[in-house]
């Protein structure tokens, strides 16, 4: 499945067609997702619980699903978003990422 048909198909399930409902809707699931992709790993590093990899699978799929709300509320598509990700990465880390350029970066 390429971006634009996981887009298309998890639109199927948003609630409401108001752009700025669903903008919102998707930055504070993004806020509840990412929370719950931490908690995991804080489970595992600090109180020694298993690694559960399909459960962080599971809330990885939630957080691409509110960036697929947060792009269609804003009328654009995840592939636009990935390649404008990856064009703002090869100019800030043209040679692959160096520490010394992420402390003195250069915007």
């Amino acid at each position: 499945m390429d971006f634009k048909e996981y887009q298309m198909k998890a639109m199927r399930t948003a609630a409401g067609s108001d752009s700025e409902k669903l903008l919102l809707n998707a930055a504070l699931g993004l806020c509840g997702e990412s929370g719950e992709v931490a908690d995991q790993l804080k489970k595992h590093i600090f109180q020694g619980h298993e690694l559960d990899r399909k459960k962080l699978e599971m809330e990885l799929g939630d957080v691409l699903w509110y960036i697929a709300a947060g792009a269609e509320a804003l009328g654009i598509s995840l592939e636009e978003i990935a390649k404008g990700n990856i064009t703002k990465l090869e100019k800030r880390f043209p040679n692959g990422f160096e520490c010394e350029k992420s402390i003195n970066r250069v915007e």
